[in-house]
Parts: structure tokens; C-alpha cells; sequence
């Protein structure tokens, strides 16, 4: 952007180094900008090419297919406004400068130019028929990085950015109402804690405190509803929403801990972890040979404390209880003990041919 024949231009794409854009990306894009002068951003949706790797990269299909399908779609179709995913779109660049260009505050540079942005009364528009094919991690230690920014960055920008949202005079009440409370509060701080909070914490705790009782309908059923509502986005993997929502109630710990040091700016608020991605060397085999990981690198404390509770929870429950919840407490417990010891995801694989 700091080059001369920048001034030259009106608009500016921008990927990811795993990013494979299709020939056509730009005709199918840039008319969207040309004609419609209120128009800041138009974005596609990813889609990857290695979906299938492992059974960590399918939950991640089934998470990011719900968030670009329902999300990011209903906030560009409802107020023009969605959090920038940070690759994959198109901004022009006068509305780039006059959002006051990239800001290093939070680790979500992305975002924040994108609330920026709107707040200075631009529009911003997501495409979910403009496929971009892309790569998830597979390390699970580039999951949890990844995740942890993903987290810690919107909760930091969402404590920085509040005041000024309110007081923002191109913003209608409606809109103000849509980012404060639903993209921000709801979808970025209330889910993440309601999560681990609720599913990992109190409704084990009731097994020991029989006089506490949750009612069926906040634990099981509302929760299958939305699970079924987030199977829509990617219909193929609908045998895996078990797996799928254990490994979401374990990732959450990781989200919990990263969004309290988001809300708080103390910690690791700040740190920029790249997510290492496997790229070519899952085509050309270029790596003889699986890295030889440490122990103690692999190992998560915090994952493997939870899952020790959640298995005492349900051992207590066989014994004492009246119930079945040792049920969901042995296979939960069962998932942050294989997240603990770090036994998901894959490592380069090792050339077989």
C-alpha cells in the first residue's frame, strides 16, 4: 500500500498466503464496488481443501461452513455490516483511508477496520456463492493459537470499540443494537462463557448437589436445536454433531481464558501466533517424516484438570445418582483428557509412496 502506483488504484484484494483465489475472483467482486458508491468491502466465503485431512479439520468445516453461512450472510443482508474475515475480499481503498487505515490495537486488525469502516457510514457486503479455497489447520497447537486470537481479539476490540459505537452519529439505533449486542455480546463474549460455564462446570456440579436441577429444556433440548440449526451449514458431516459438540465443549475453555484476557487486556492480549498451515507438503510430500513433538508440548494442565472433574463427576454419578447424566460426563471427560494429552489433529504425515 506504501507504493507509488497505489494512487493509481481504487481498490485493493487481499488473501491469505494459503488463499487460492479463482481466475474470475475480480469480475465477480469489483462491479459490486463500481456501481455502488456507499459499498467499502465485498468479501467471499472460504472453502478448503483439506476438509478431510482428519477428523479436527471436519469439526472446523462444520463450525466455519455455520459462521459463514448464517452469520456473516444475515449480518451483510440484514445491516450491510459483518466482521471482515481479513482475506478473501475486496476493499476500496478510499474507504480504507478514511476508516483511518490498519490499526495494530487488537490482534483482529481485520474487524476493527471493518467496524471502522461502518462507523464512517460504509457499507460492507458478503457473497456466499464466491468460493475462495483455502486450509485449516491440522496441528491442534495451531488450533488452539488460532482460536485463542480469534477469542482474545473481538472481546478486546468489543471493550475499545463499545463507547464509540453508541456515540457514532452515521449508525442507526438498529444497527447499534445489532453489533453491541449481537455480533459483540452475544456471538463473541455470552457464547463462549455460557459454554464452558454451563456444560462444563455447573450442570456436572449438579450431579453432587442433587437439590440443584436443570431443566431438560436449557439442557438438552434448546442446545440440540441450535446444534441442528449449525449441522445446516455443512449437511455432510451431520454424523459427526457428537464429536462436534464435544470438541467445542473442550475448545471452550481455551476461548474462555482468551476472552478474559481480552475483556481485561492483561495476559497474552497482544500475541500474534502465525497458524501454521501444512500447505504444499500435503501435495508433495516434501517432509520425509513426522516431527518428533515433546511431551510436554503436547500436554495441557487446564484441558486434563477439566477432564479429571467431569470424570469424578460421573463416577459419582453411577454410584449416587438417579440419572444418566454420567453419560454425557464420561464421553465430555473423555474428550478434554484426548485434548489434554494433545492426541487430536495430525502432524505432516509421513511420505507412504
Amino acid at each position: 500500500m506504501k507504493h507509488s502506483y497505489v494512487k493509481q488504484c481504487d481498490y485493493v484484494a487481499i488473501f491469505d498466503a494459503d488463499f487460492q483465489p479463482d481466475p474470475d475472483f475480480l469480475l465477480r467482486t469489483v462491479p459490486f464496488l463500481i456501481h455502488n458508491a456507499k459499498l467499502a468491502l465485498v468479501q467471499g466465503r472460504w472453502e478448503f481443501v483439506n476438509a478431510d485431512q482428519c477428523m479436527m479439520t471436519r469439526l472446523q468445516e462444520m463450525s466455519l461452513s455455520y459462521h459463514f453461512t448464517v452469520e456473516q450472510q444475515v449480518g451483510s443482508s440484514t445491516f450491510a455490516f459483518f466482521g471482515f474475515n481479513g482475506t478473501a475480499g475486496v476493499w476500496r481503498i478510499s474507504a480504507l483511508i478514511e476508516s483511518g487505515g490498519w490499526n495494530d490495537q487488537t490482534t483482529v486488525e481485520d474487524m476493527d477496520l471493518a467496524v471502522r469502516a461502518t462507523l464512517r457510514g460504509w457499507k460492507l457486503l458478503y457473497i456466499d456463492d464466491l468460493k475462495v479455497k483455502s486450509e485449516l489447520p491440522c496441528s491442534f497447537n495451531a488450533l488452539r493459537s488460532q482460536q485463542h486470537r480469534w477469542t482474545c481479539g473481538p472481546a478486546n476490540l468489543f471493550r475499545k470499540m463499545a463507547g464509540k459505537i453508541l456515540r457514532s452519529e452515521n449508525v442507526s439505533l438498529w444497527k447499534k443494537l445489532y453489533m453491541l449486542y449481537s455480533f459483540f455480546f452475544i456471538r463473541k463474549i455470552v457464547a463462549h462463557v455460557l459454554t464452558f460455564c454451563f456444560y462444563c462446570v455447573i450442570l456436572p456440579a449438579t450431579v453432587l448437589f442433587p437439590e440443584v436441577t436443570v431443566p431438560k429444556w436449557a439442557a438438552f433440548y434448546l442446545p440440540s436445536l441450535i446444534t441442528l440449526f449449525i449441522a445446516i451449514g455443512r449437511l455432510r458431516s451431520i454424523h459427526l454433531l457428537a464429536f462436534w459438540v464435544l470438541f467445542e465443549n473442550s475448545m471452550s475453555l481455551v476461548r474462555t481464558k482468551a476472552l478474559v484476557m481480552g475483556l481485561l487486556e492483561t495476559g497474552r492480549v497482544q500475541e500474534w501466533v502465525v497458524t501454521e498451515k501444512s500447505g504444499d507438503a500435503l501435495k508433495t510430500k516434501l517432509i520425509p517424516q513426522v516431527p518428533n513433538v515433546r511431551f510436554r508440548e503436547r500436554v495441557h494442565l487446564l484441558e486434563l484438570l477439566v477432564g479429571a472433574y467431569l470424570l469424578s463427576c460421573g463416577i459419582y454419578d453411577i454410584i449416587y445418582g438417579k440419572n444418566t447424566l454420567y453419560v454425557y460426563l464420561l464421553f465430555q471427560s473423555l474428550a478434554f483428557f484426548v485434548v489434554g494429552f494433545g492426541y487430536v489433529g495430525k502432524y505432516v504425515p509421513a511420505s507412504s509412496s
